[in-house]
């Protein structure tokens, strides 16, 4: 409950003490919390929602929130809902992470962080922390098969995973909790940010409830139609080819250093494990080396290392830095993916529709994804997905789209799409904003940040679009790293 006044013996202290304690939200079932990483004294709750929505009376989860209270007294009643990524990432813990981003919007509008089921604290679906096992243990298929059939396993042993209870984590209902929440917190409406997954997540909430959204952000967009393992093949490449193109001029032998590499493979080699420090000794084959490249492209300041790290490795055998960076990304607090939810979600949105997807394999990438997935989810209880899920309707209010041009994962193509089929009838309501060099998320760009907040705050719908992001499109990509070498014997270091 809200923190309470203490004893009130007069009528007019009981209204001047109501006068300054004014609740995060109305109506909710609010008790004062704190979070790593965050200062001020945040607002807390949960809501006992049904596993199953077709069985009220049956199993119950917690969904658990968290409300950054706006600052300002006079603040306005649509909050701000963190819709996050993954699938699998917890709102809550990654909070701290992407509170200086809606910083100025935290002035006069609360900040919503809900942990969508099957991630933080909400019936959580997660596996074994895998960020301390060998190198090879991380990324080889076969381990990680191995370590989800075990995780499988353990989660149905769980009162919510037993007969069947995973195949109720899907985004569709998990999308009607929030809708719960909103009503349990008394917001007239929301103003939607959701990244990566989260604009999946954002996409299917304005489809199940238009009326009850204001202003939608979606930032690295990944459409219900998707067909995640099939595109990741396309996209992946397509990155890894633009950064070929970007760094010819300093690395011009960067094409034939991967070639090299790969027909290098397999391989026996010898790093020290990223975290721990320890010498590993392990196989690298050609889809060993493939999961290694991949993560480093998300970020483009990681990314700006790769060339190195590849030359390195195609001409001298180290691989340290190769997977460094491959560790480097996906660091930190709110980074880890409950793994259980991720594939709930994957196995019964996506993999389903692998036969029909349209996207042509990228040339080193092939069917990679596609076949991984395909054997991950074969064991894996499969929710049921409404047709009308696939279907983006025409948006009911303003909605800003926003794609990394170097994005692995959900480039401007995705966006494109979704533009196009939002804008339908009222293309003054629909925005797609593309930062050529930008990777997986362009709100973490500064100008961005301000955009942002002039779209949420214009009063009126007619002024919240266009805006204008010249100050992104312009960023550069970043300048290649060049190692330094250590000096000889008497000179000085190049």
């Amino acid at each position: 409950m809200l923190r309470t006044l203490g004893r009130i013996t007069t009528l007019s202290t009981l209204l001047a003490l109501a006068l300054l304690v004014r609740p995060a939200l109305a109506g909710a079932p609010l008790k004062p919390c704190r979070l790593d990483g965050i200062p001020n004294e945040l607002q807390c709750g949960s809501l006992k929602r049904p596993l199953d929505p077709a069985r009220p009376d049956g199993v119950s989860i917690d969904v658990h929130y968290v409300v950054v209270p706006a600052l300002a007294r006079n603040k306005q009643p649509d909050a701000v809902l963190l819709l996050a990524g993954g699938p699998g990432q917890s709102a809550i813990n990654v909070a701290a992470r992407v509170l200086p981003r809606l910083a100025r919007l935290n002035n006069r509008r609360d900040l919503v962080f809900i942990d969508q089921r099957g991630t933080g604290k909400s019936a959580p679906l997660e596996c074994a922390d895998d960020s301390q096992l060998p190198i090879t243990e991380q990324l080889e298929a076969g381990a990680q098969l191995r370590r989800l059939e075990a995780c499988r396993n353990q989660l149905e042993s769980l009162l919510y995973g037993r007969d069947g209870g995973l195949r109720f984590f899907t985004t569709t209902i998990a999308m009607q909790d929030m809708e719960a929440v909103r009503e349990a917190l008394g917001v007239p409406q929301w103003n939607l940010v959701g990244a990566s997954y989260g604009t999946r997540a954002a996409l299917e909430y304005l489809r199940q409830f238009p009326s009850r959204v204001r202003r939608t952000v979606i930032d690295g967009v990944a459409p219900p139609d998707m067909v995640l393992p099939a595109s990741f093949s396309t996209d992946t490449q397509a990155a890894l080819d633009k950064l070929f193109d970007a760094n010819a001029k300093t690395h011009p032998a960067l094409r034939d250093d991967w070639q090299r590499l790969l027909a290098s493979l397999p391989r026996r080699v010898t790093v020290a494990q990223p975290l721990t420090g320890a010498p590993e000794t392990f196989m690298v084959d050609r889809e060993l080396l493939l999961r290694a490249v991949r993560p480093p492209l998300y970020q483009p300041a990681l990314a700006a290392a790769l060339p190195a790290a590849l030359h390195i490795a195609a001409t001298e055998g180290r691989f340290d830095g190769l997977f460094g960076l491959t560790s480097a990304f996906g660091s930190g607090k709110g980074m880890k993916l409950a793994m259980g939810m991720h594939f709930a979600v994957m196995c019964a949105e996506d993999v389903p529709r692998l036969a029909d997807a349209t996207d042509s394999p990228g040339k080193d990438f092939a069917r990679m994804d596609a076949e991984g997935y395909a054997r991950m989810c074969k064991t894996w209880p499969r929710g049921d997905v409404p047709a009308d899920f696939y279907r983006i309707p025409p948006a009911p209010s303003p909605v800003l789209l926003m794609s990394g041009g170097a994005d692995p994962a959900t480039p401007p193509r995705h966006g494109e799409r979704v533009a196009k089929a939002l804008a339908v009838g009222h293309p003054e309501r629909v925005q797609h904003l593309v930062v050529p060099e930008a990777g997986h998320g362009v709100s973490a760009v500064n100008c961005v940040r301000d955009l942002m907040f002039r779209f949420i705050d214009a009063k009126a719908d007619a002024e919240a679009l266009p805006q204008d992001g010249a100050c992104a499109v312009r960023i550069p990509r970043p300048v290649a790293f060049q190692p330094v070498q250590a000096p000889a014997q008497g000179g000085a270091a190049k």
